[in-house]
C-alpha cells in the first residue's frame, strides 16, 4: 500500500471524502517531496516517459476529452485510487484540463456537478477549468 498525499503538498486538492489528488502542469518540474504512485496526463500527444504508473488520457488543448467513456473510466479510477494511492493528475498549464478533470472527481466523490467547478476553483486554483465547453463538460458529468 502506497501512503498518499500530505495536504499541505503544492497543488493537492482535498475532496470532501477526504480523498488527496494533486494537480500540476507538466510544463513545470515536478515538485520536490514524494512522487506519484499513479497519474493521469491529459494531453493531446503521448506523454513522456515517467517513473510511476501512467495513464493517458488523450485531451487537445483547450478542448475535451477525445472519448468520453475513457475519460469516465480513467477518471473513476484515478478516483478509487486516491483513496490510498498518491494520484497525480496533469496537462500542460495544469488549470484548463487538470481542473476539468479534477472538477469531474469532485462529481465522483459526490459534489453535484453544478457546484464542482467553483469547489476546484476554491480549493486548487481559481483559474481552473478555462473554456465554457470544460465547465459545460463538469455540469454534464456523472458517475
Amino acid at each position: 500500500m502506497t501512503e498518499t498525499w500530505n495536504a499541505t503538498d503544492p497543488g493537492v486538492l482535498r475532496l470532501p471524502s477526504g480523498r488527496l489528488v494533486r494537480g500540476r502542469g507538466l510544463r513545470r518540474p515536478v515538485p520536490a517531496g514524494p512522487t506519484p504512485a499513479y497519474a493521469v496526463y491529459l494531453l493531446g500527444k503521448q506523454p513522456p516517459e515517467a517513473p510511476w504508473e501512467v495513464r493517458w488520457l488523450r485531451w487537445p488543448d483547450f478542448w475535451l476529452p477525445s472519448s468520453h467513456t475513457q475519460a469516465q473510466a480513467v477518471l473513476g479510477e484515478a478516483w478509487a485510487r486516491a483513496e490510498v494511492e498518491r494520484v497525480e493528475i496533469a496537462c500542460g498549464g495544469g488549470r484548463g484540463r487538470t481542473g476539468t478533470a479534477l472538477a469531474c472527481l469532485a462529481v465522483l466523490d459526490g459534489v453535484p456537478a453544478g457546484q464542482a467547478v467553483d469547489f476546484v476553483r476554491r480549493h486548487y486554483d481559481h483559474r481552473a477549468v478555462e473554456t465554457p465547453w470544460q465547465k459545460r463538460y463538469v455540469r454534464r458529468f456523472t458517475a
